[in-house]
C-alpha cells in the first residue's frame, strides 16, 4: 500500500461544495482506501491505498465526490516524500517562524507558460515567490487575503492550484508520518 497527501481544491470554502470530512472518509473508504485520517474542514486527506497512479486515484475520488455531493473537485495526490521534499526546497526559510505567511500553490497538471511579468506585476512589495516545476511559493509576511497575487496564481499559471500554507504542510506531514 502506498501512502498519499490528497489536496482536495475548493472544499468547503466560502460555504461552496460542501463536504463533512465523514462523509469525505466514507467515500475514500467506499473506493478501497485505508487508515483515512482528514485534517480540518477545508479537503486535507492521508490515506493508504493499493492505486499504482496519483492520477487515476485522484480521478477516482474526484468521480466519487461528484457522484456522491454534486460538484466536482479537482484533487493533488502526493507521496509523503513529495511533500516533505516540497517543503524542505522552500526558498524562504524565514516563514518558519510565521507558519501561515508561506503558502505552496501546488497545480494540478502540468504548468507550461506562465505569465510571469503578470504574476510580479501583481505582487505586493512584502510578498515574493519562486516557481519551481511542481510548486509556487509564495511568501507573503501580511497575509494574503488581499493579496491580488495569491488571487491570480492560477490565471497566470495557465492551470488550476490548490493551495497550503506551512503549518498545514507540516500536520500533513505528520499525520503521514514523515
Amino acid at each position: 500500500m502506498t501512502t498519499w497527501i490528497g489536496l482536495i481544491r475548493g472544499i468547503n470554502v466560502g460555504g461552496n461544495n460542501i463536504l463533512p470530512m465523514a462523509s469525505l472518509k466514507r467515500d475514500l473508504e467506499s473506493l478501497g482506501c485505508q487508515d483515512v485520517r482528514t485534517y480540518i474542514q477545508s479537503g486535507n486527506v492521508v490515506l493508504n491505498s493499493n492505486a499504482k497512479s496519483a492520477n487515476s486515484l485522484a480521478d477516482k475520488i474526484a468521480n466519487c465526490i461528484h457522484q456522491n455531493h454534486g460538484f466536482r473537485p479537482e484533487v493533488v495526490l502526493l507521496t509523503p516524500h513529495e511533500l516533505k521534499a516540497a517543503r524542505e526546497a522552500s526558498p524562504f526559510p524565514q516563514a518558519a517562524a510565521q507558519p501561515k505567511s508561506l503558502h505552496f500553490f501546488f497545480p494540478i497538471s502540468s504548468v507550461s507558460n506562465p505569465n510571469m511579468d503578470a504574476l510580479n506585476n501583481l505582487r505586493l512589495p512584502n510578498e515574493q515567490f519562486e516557481l519551481t516545476e511542481k510548486v509556487l511559493y509564495l511568501y507573503a509576511p501580511d497575509g494574503i487575503a488581499r493579496s491580488k497575487l495569491a488571487t491570480n496564481i492560477s490565471k497566470h499559471l495557465g492551470v488550476s492550484t490548490t493551495a497550503r500554507n506551512l503549518r498545514t504542510v507540516e500536520k500533513l506531514l505528520e499525520i503521514a508520518g514523515s
